[in-house]
């Protein structure tokens, strides 16, 4: 049992990570149609400037100001640059030049910081662990990261549902150029929701800077999977989001931790440990298949 919950506890703090950064990603995805491959290149930014400020400030609150800065600006500056050129043109172009992009950004903070990984050491007061019950102490850090997630989840929901840049946000993924012949600025409205991805990200890259090693291209490990969380959840829907994500945080975090005792259960040693690995790494896009068996664009998709 203590096994069973502690899985649940990762598989949600996995989920809140992953909610990070596909919540911008499906905001920009879905109301901006933009295929965004340097999404995860801001969460690199983020990690980089926290970690760096943190190193040379000691202050964590530094460290998140400067990760969220970073991120958002340079998001800023690529929306201006390239992506704002490409609104009107075919998904291929948006891929070739947000690829592009990843390489150039890699190449970029490579010569500015080298190829070293850097560590960021856990806050003071994130430090240690909480014990929730008698058997289970859980790290601090990992549950700030679930609470940041669903803070986050709460922040949005009010923002697209009951503000005013909300409703324009909605209203321009249903039909940009009415919203526009309203009066409507698009140009600085879409800028907004990139930059506001963009600073989502770097909020990711600071909080998971302390539990994982800040290197180059490590956000190209973690795009593919916010993708599938956004095709699960429905592309621009925050709601799906949040859903996608933590099912893709609990199907992994339970799959590693069981379906190896399983296969090892009733298979040889030698064919359970490869089978059970292969699985494993296989779960979420077997949950995306079954997902979009039944609903084929996703759980919540902002437009049916």
């Amino acid at each position: 049992m203590i096994l069973f919950i502690e899985q649940l506890l990762n598989g949600l703090q996995y989920g809140a990570f992953l909610f990070l950064l596909a919540s911008g990603l499906t905001l920009v995805f879905g109301i901006m149609g933009v295929i965004n491959l340097t999404h995860g290149t801001f969460y690199m930014i983020g990690a980089y400037c926290g970690a760096l400020t943190v190193a040379s400030t000691g202050s964590f609150l530094m460290g998140l100001l400067a990760a969220m800065a970073g991120a958002g600006l340079y998001g800023l500056l690529v929306e201006s640059a390239v992506v704002r050129w490409l609104y009107n043109r075919d998904h291929l172009y948006q891929v070739l030049a947000t690829l592009g992009l990843i390489l150039f950004t890699n190449e970029a903070v490579t010569l500015i910081v080298g190829r070293s990984p850097i560590f960021m050491n856990i806050p003071p007061f994130l430090e240690g662990s909480v014990t929730l019950f008698p058997g289970l102490a859980y790290p601090l850090m990992r549950l700030a990261l679930i609470a940041v997630g669903l803070a986050v989840a709460f922040g949005l929901w009010l923002l697209v549902n009951h503000t005013r840049f909300g409703m324009l946000m909605r209203a321009g993924a249903d039909d940009r150029q009415m919203v526009d012949a309203l009066g409507v600025n698009m140009r600085r409205l879409y800028m907004s929701v990139f930059g506001l991805g963009a600073i989502l990200c770097g909020l990711a890259g600071v909080m998971a800077a302390p539990l994982l090693a800040v290197e180059i291209a490590m956000g190209e490990r973690i795009l593919i999977t916010t993708f599938v969380v956004i095709v699960i959840g429905g592309v621009g829907s925050i709601r799906g989001a949040f859903v996608g994500a933590m099912l893709v945080g609990m199907v992994d975090s339970l799959g590693r931790a069981y379906v190896p005792q399983i296969f090892t259960a009733l298979l040889p040693y030698s064919v359970a440990d490869t089978l059970a690995a292969g699985l494993v790494s296989a779960s979420i896009y077997v949950l995306m298949a079954l997902v979009l068996l039944v609903r084929p664009y996703g759980l919540f998709p902002a437009r049916s």
